[in-house]
């Protein structure tokens, strides 16, 4: 199993996903999400897990401005340009994800 949680240094939820994932003694790669973003196709296939609407941290400062984008690919575009945009943690297993702290799904994984 290759996990890569993509998080936020100072999100609480962030920290839970890899004290979860280091408990089960489950190897996987931390990523600053807002220093070293997302790759097009990581976010990809993310996109396609979760949905972009999941993808969207609504506390984000300026994260309203995303709602008004005209089209879902206008939309994207802000999310991969601005990825502090992106709600935390994003666990990525290969074709699986998911956003936010969600150990009843991760398990399933195992």
């Amino acid at each position: 199993m290759n996990i890569q949680i993509f998080g936020k240094s100072k999100c609480f939820d962030t920290k839970k996903a890899q004290r979860y994932f280091k408990e089960r003694r489950v190897k996987f790669q931390s990523i600053d999400l807002p220093r070293f973003g997302m790759s097009r196709g990581e976010f990809t296939s993310v996109l396609s897990a979760v949905g972009l609407d999941a993808l969207i941290d609504e506390n984000a400062p300026g994260a309203e401005l995303v709602k008004y984008l005209a089209t879902k690919e206008a939309k994207i575009e802000k999310l991969i340009e601005e990825p502090r945009l992106i709600k935390t943690p994003v666990v990525r297993s290969g074709k699986k994800a998911t956003v936010g702290y969600c150990p009843d799904i991760w398990k399933t994984w195992e």
